[in-house]
């Protein structure tokens, strides 16, 4: 009996000093995550936006609720660049926001149905892609209500033009949410998306992953950031 209970302290306590060794590599891998983008932003000539807050802090609080998501709040980066009026480009970021998750979302639905349905939706390539779009359109529609502006920058082009990052944070089961819904609403105008509804449901529930593809670095149109 002492024998398994020494076995269950030293167990213990290798657990704890593992997860003790993960927890502080995390946190020097983040700290130097946080360094490199604060020096990228800087550099870049990019001010905070809308915000009392400085950069700094802005950027150390959205990344606080990224890791405090526990792996279900994600980043995604909204872009507008040469515009004169702020309030017009920071509503060109939530638009080109809401435009990266919907095409991604649709291209998620379109990769899955191609690559597990195949030979059943040959005759139907044209009422699919009208899906699609139909699908896009009610996914950009309905994400808007979940993306929460965490932050945003700014900085004035040569010309005097501005561009703007809007970085939102949103929530995968409200997204689950959100493409239920605009499945249902965009099957109404497909019927092969009704007569293979049970099928092409499993996809949509489907993490969508705006980040996929997309390059590092600094964004740039279209570029989403991604989970920590």
């Amino acid at each position: 009996m002492k024998k398994i209970y020494l076995f269950l302290m030293v167990f213990a306590f290798t657990c704890s000093t593992v997860s003790f060794a993960q927890s502080d590599i995390l946190n020097k891998a983040l700290k130097k995550e946080y360094k490199t983008k604060i020096k990228e932003l800087n550099k870049g000539g990019w001010e905070i936006f809308g915000s009392s807050r400085s950069m700094e802090v802005a950027l150390l609080n959205h990344y606080d609720k990224l890791n405090k998501g526990d792996g279900r709040v994600y980043e995604i980066v909204g872009i507008a660049s040469a515009f004169k009026s702020k309030n017009i480009g920071r509503q060109m970021a939530i638009n080109n926001a809401c435009t990266i998750y919907a095409s991604q979302a649709g291209s998620t639905v379109k990769g899955r149905v191609v690559s597990d349905m195949g030979a059943d939706v040959d005759n139907l390539t044209v009422e699919f892609d009208h899906f699609y779009a139909a699908y896009e359109r009610a996914v950009e529609k309905e994400i808007r209500g979940e993306m929460k502006e965490s932050f945003s920058i700014i900085r004035q082009n040569k010309d005097g033009s501005y561009e703007m990052q809007s970085y939102f944070l949103y929530d995968e089961d409200a997204a689950l949410n959100a493409r239920i819904k605009a499945f249902e609403n965009a099957a109404k105008e497909s019927i092969a998306a009704q007569k293979y509804a049970d099928i092409i449901s499993k996809f949509i529930q489907e993490r969508v992953d705006p980040g996929e593809g997309q390059p590092q670095g600094e964004p740039n149109q279209g570029t989403v950031g991604r989970d920590i």
